[in-house]
């Protein structure tokens, strides 16, 4: 069973693997609002330019587990709030990668100025990550009816969740 040893920043040379952790979950077209041709170019600059930070997951041999951004929600008035975005590579899903991410970027958030952190767009068809958010605290406070176009089930729900820090 792979373990997380570290959470660290995401550096130059590890864009290659974050990138086949990324890959398939944005041509899957099932958790994120992308575009599911998206470029390689394209998603380093959502993922990596764009954000705050980004973070790595990783094992005791080095291997990238998870990637994590945290980037403010809102520009300005509303940058108080950040958002982030999770992904685990397959392989290592259903361990903890992503709660330990989670905790881990709230800490970041914290140690950033952030005072709460709002999740956009939660497909609500991926009810593991539902739960898993609930279980850190998050609450759904608004549902957005049929906003995500599910690539199998069409269009769903979408949930905005929150939680202050």
């Amino acid at each position: 069973m792979q373990r997380i040893i570290a959470i660290r920043p995401l550096a130059a040379e590890d864009w290659a693997a974050a990138w086949q952790i990324i890959e398939p979950v944005f041509r899957a077209g099932e958790t994120y609002a992308f575009d599911p041709d998206i470029s390689e170019a394209e998603a380093r600059k959502v993922w990596v330019e764009v954000p705050s930070a980004t973070f790595i997951a990783e094992d005791d041999q080095s291997r990238i587990l998870g990637t994590y951004y945290i980037k403010p929600n809102q520009p300005t008035l509303g940058a108080h709030v950040c958002n982030c975005g999770y992904i685990v590579a397959e392989h290592a899903r259903n361990r903890g990668i992503a709660s330990e991410m989670c905790k881990h970027s709230q800490q970041e958030a914290i140690a950033r100025g952030f005072r709460a952190m709002q999740y956009n767009l939660v497909v609500a068809a991926n009810q593991a990550a539902v739960s898993l958010w609930q279980k850190h605290g998050f609450e759904v406070i608004g549902t957005l009816p049929k906003a995500f176009r599910h690539r199998r089930l069409g269009f769903v729900d979408a949930l905005v969740m929150y939680k202050q820090l």
